[in-house]
């Protein structure tokens, strides 16, 4: 393999060898060969030139598009703008995972309705970038993205989103879920909150109720997620924000149940979910559950044994546990040395400042409505702090309990409720991270459409975590968005030859690794 120049001498034309490249003795050696000439060749023919591509990736590039010639490639730099700068890697990456995972399938006849689905994925990976209204939406994917999309059409692709689209969305995503678990999921997590809303006037959906953000003068719904151990999407619903979250759990679980064809659960959720006629239907639909128990509100007799240090067993070092009867279920109790310090100290604080309102002010009013002050307080003729009180109370620092009548051991069924910080994650997830609150729509089914917009977006970000998580290391939902926003494209324009460069930027060692986890 050689490079030859043809020089002409009158009417003679003879060959002049410029390089000798090597020699080839198979074909694979042969294409590399000529890669290689191609590279120098072109790197010959520029002289002293600069160049924006490197020869060897211009060699590339002819191949996969050969409607462009050398000179294309070489550009003299002073002639160069820059235009735009794009961010690309959100795109890539997670619109790589929206295709991978099926997404596409949740419009209704996709082939024929690619617009629609295709402002249904940016949509839901702006809000991954970054979580604003719709119009705001539109806004930054084309001043950030280069994405031009008409704000009507956003909302048509939204009225595309109906229950038969949104159930789609869920069984794509418990698929998913159930796809990077072998088929087999025996643990959900269930936890309920409210989303309250821009607006004051309610309706079926939108009701006013207890309102976990404080905002009970506004409508709201609640809403329930079930996830795995990881945090990655079960099923979610949308109730009615008067109901009460307790009253949620069955009507949650038939429903997955008769969806799903599920055979074996372990339900494990909070106190606030626990009443006598949810653990009973939860027995007799043959539900196995770990939910938080009200230590409290025990008997007297259960109170002194949960209170006896003597039925304590020694885990680790400052970590005990007890198990007791209760109701044909167990009662696993455990104390934490690190929660009972903690405990104290929270009790200290607010008897500080009980402390200091009782100086301010001989009105009992300002403290005697807040249940926390109140406990702490006697009122016979003046108001004091009852000592009497405050020992009872000490003497449940650290002490934490659940109940269950799952088959496990009493160390595993701690471990399955201490995994339930996962979906309390989760929540922030979705409230923060992806900002479901406030919600600015106010028809029922644009309500729906905005929640199963958050909800694929959700799911994308916490597949995107787990598969890092087993393919690299551990990064954050924050951080793998901070690095994908950072992989950017410069749109630089040729003022002379009237072209336009995407110019990647330099990426980082974390969108390298995420990059290859998708084998982009």
């Amino acid at each position: 393999m050689q490079i030859v120049q043809s020089i002409r001498k009158g009417e003679r034309v003879t060959q002049k060898i410029i390089r000798h490249i090597g020699v080839a003795y198979d074909e694979d050696e042969l294409v590399q060969l000529k890669l290689l000439a191609e590279s120098i060749r072109i790197k010959l023919e520029a002289g002293g030139q600069q160049f924006l591509f490197k020869p060897e990736e211009i060699v590339n590039l002819k191949r996969s598009k050969e409607k462009y010639s050398d000179s294309d490639y070489q550009v003299n730099l002073k002639d160069l703008v820059e235009e735009q700068r794009l961010i690309s890697g959100i795109h890539q990456a997670y619109g790589r995972l929206f295709y991978d995972l099926g997404y596409k399938k949740v419009i209704k006849n996709p082939a024929r309705r690619k617009m629609a689905v295709r402002i249904f994925s940016d949509i839901v990976l702006s809000r991954i970038a970054n979580p604003v209204s719709k119009r705001a939406s539109v806004d930054m994917l084309e001043e950030d993205f280069g994405l031009t999309i008409d704000l009507d059409k956003v909302y048509r692709m939204m009225d595309q989103l109906d229950d038969q689209a949104i159930e789609r969305l869920k069984k794509i995503s418990y698929q998913n879920t159930l796809n990077l678990f072998g088929g087999k999921i025996e643990v959900i997590f269930y936890d309920a909150t409210t989303i309250y809303f821009e607006s004051f006037t309610p309706d079926e959906l939108k009701k006013n109720g207890f309102s976990k953000d404080g905002k009970s003068n506004q409508p709201q719904v609640l809403f329930t997620l079930m996830v795995t151990t990881d945090g990655l999407p079960i099923d979610y619903q949308i109730f009615p924000g008067d109901i009460y979250e307790g009253h949620t759990l069955i009507p949650a679980l038939a429903e997955i149940k008769k969806k799903y064809a599920i055979r074996r659960v372990v339900l494990v959720a909070d106190s606030g979910m626990l009443s006598n006629v949810n653990t009973h239907e939860l027995e007799e639909s043959n539900f196995e559950y770990i939910v938080g128990a009200r230590l409290r509100n025990m008997n007297s007799k259960l109170k002194d044994e949960i209170l006896n240090p003597e039925n304590y067993q020694e885990i680790t070092p400052g970590y005990q546990i007890a198990s007791f009867a209760y109701d044909n279920k167990k009662l696993i109790v455990n104390y934490s040395a690190k929660r009972a310090l903690k405990d104290r100290s929270d009790r200290e604080k607010k008897i500080e400042k009980l402390k200091k309102k009782l100086q301010r002010s001989s009105n009992p009013k300002s403290y005697l409505l807040n249940s926390g002050y109140r406990k702490y307080l006697k009122v016979k003729g003046d108001i004091s702090l009852n000592e009497e009180e405050i020992l009872k109370d000490s003497r449940w620092d650290g002490l934490h309990g659940v109940i269950s009548n799952a088959h496990l051991s009493s160390k595993e069924i701690l471990e399955k409720y201490n995994d339930l910080w996962n979906v309390e994650a989760s929540f922030r997830v979705s409230k923060h991270d992806l900002a479901v609150r406030p919600v600015f729509h106010w028809k029922p089914r644009r309500i729906k459409a905005h929640m199963a917009i958050c909800f694929a977006a959700y799911s994308l970000v916490k597949q995107m975590q787990y598969r890092v998580k087993l393919q690299y290391k551990n990064l954050s939902i924050e951080k793998i968005r901070q690095t994908l926003i950072r992989v950017q494209t410069s749109i630089l324009f040729d003022q002379e030859k009237r072209i336009r460069y995407g110019l990647p930027s330099r990426m980082s060692k974390e969108a390298k690794k995420i990059y290859q986890v998708f084998n982009i």
